[in-house]
């Protein structure tokens, strides 16, 4: 596959090109991708939950037309369990592994650095096991993002900082009582997040249909491991997307080895807005996907106008999913597999960018 290739110049109303610059991956290897880790199991555990239902995967005709291949598919992440995106499903499976059953001791915090998604998930886990949640957010958080975690009853913390200063400030703050629950991994905290990326399989254990190419948002790497573990041995072609001023993941493939780049990370998809590649999901992100591609805010907006279209309301890292895929080299045949992460995290934004309010 001529992942990195990029189909056809894009253009915004002002004339200048949508930024998008792919890599080839030189260490692809699926036989190094992990094996998945019993996702029946974790499937049935969110079975098992209260409002589990799974989330849609749409067929897009009129994208398929576009992009000059034979379907497009959107796995679409824009509730799960009264949430706006598919991070409750990695945080409430860690939390299973770590804490067994809930209720659990009142005297427990559960910490999580995040950019919005993931830590107003660890903040619903703990709410409904009747625990405490401390959630870390970078400064220049949107205030919806912030609202919403407060509003699952979390003490909320603005780190002077990015994403990645906020990592290593919970980080400081694990003790007896205030248990770190991150996506991303450091030097001797591994089991937490490895049990995230293994919550993540439930999203592709919902998908009967066989992708010949699948995108994937990622920050970390907790995400893109899920999928690699899932569709790397099936041979499929995986295409990584981030920013352009937080494409770590495409970095540190380029350098072979983890590399950070460091912020301040601006990008309108705050979600991928990581300077620092997860330990652990770094060898399956490494082995499993073919090609990495940054890209800037206006393949975003490009991509939440472009399924506005087709009446899918999604929030920005599903947008720069969309954008990025409509540039690649597909073959006619091919059937595309795009994961849409979230739906509108921030109201505000989104009738900013796409010239509508959010249905609400």
């Amino acid at each position: 596959m001529r992942a990195a290739a990029i189909r056809r110049s894009r253009h915004l109303a002002s004339g200048e090109p949508h930024a998008i610059d792919c890599t080839a991956n030189p260490h692809r290897d699926p036989t190094h991708v992990a094996a998945e880790q019993d996702p029946v199991a974790v499937l049935a555990y969110h079975r098992s939950l209260p409002g589990y239902a799974p989330t849609p995967l749409v067929d897009a005709p009129a994208l398929a037309r576009d992009w000059g291949v034979g379907k497009v598919l959107l796995k679409f992440e824009r509730e799960r369990f009264g949430l706006p995106a598919f991070k409750f499903l990695g945080a409430s499976w860690a939390a299973h592994r770590l804490l067994g059953a809930p209720p659990y001791d009142p005297a427990l915090t559960l910490v999580a650095a995040t950019d919005g998604n993931h830590g107003r998930a660890v903040a619903r886990v703990a709410k409904l096991a009747n625990a405490k949640a401390h959630i870390l957010v970078p400064h220049g958080t949107a205030q919806a993002r912030i609202d919403a975690i407060k509003g699952e009853g979390a003490h909320l913390e603005v780190v002077d900082g990015s994403y990645d200063d906020a990592v290593r400030r919970s980080a400081a703050m694990a003790d007896d009582t205030h248990l770190v629950l991150s996506d991303t991994s450091w030097p001797g905290y591994e089991d937490v997040p490895r049990w995230v990326i293994e919550g993540y399989a439930t999203i592709f254990a919902e998908i009967d249909e066989r992708p010949d190419t699948v995108v994937i948002p990622i920050g970390v790497g907790a995400l893109a491991a899920a999928a690699a573990r899932h569709y790397a041995p099936a041979n499929a072609r995986l295409v990584a997307v981030e920013p352009t001023s937080a494409a770590c993941l495409k970095a540190s493939v380029e350098a072979g080895e983890i590399t950070e780049v460091p912020g301040p990370h601006a990008s309108i998809m705050a979600g991928l807005n990581a300077g620092l590649p997860s330990r652990v999901a770094w060898p399956d992100v490494k082995h499993g996907f073919g090609a990495f591609c940054a890209i800037g805010d206006d393949v975003a907006v490009e991509g939440m106008r472009a399924l506005a279209e087709i009446e899918i309301e999604a929030g920005e890292v599903s947008g720069g999913a969309v954008g990025a895929a409509k540039q690649l080299t597909h073959a006619p045949t091919d059937t595309v597999l795009v994961l849409l992460t979230e739906g509108v995290t921030d109201p505000l934004s989104y009738r900013r960018l796409v010239g509508a309010p959010a249905a609400t």
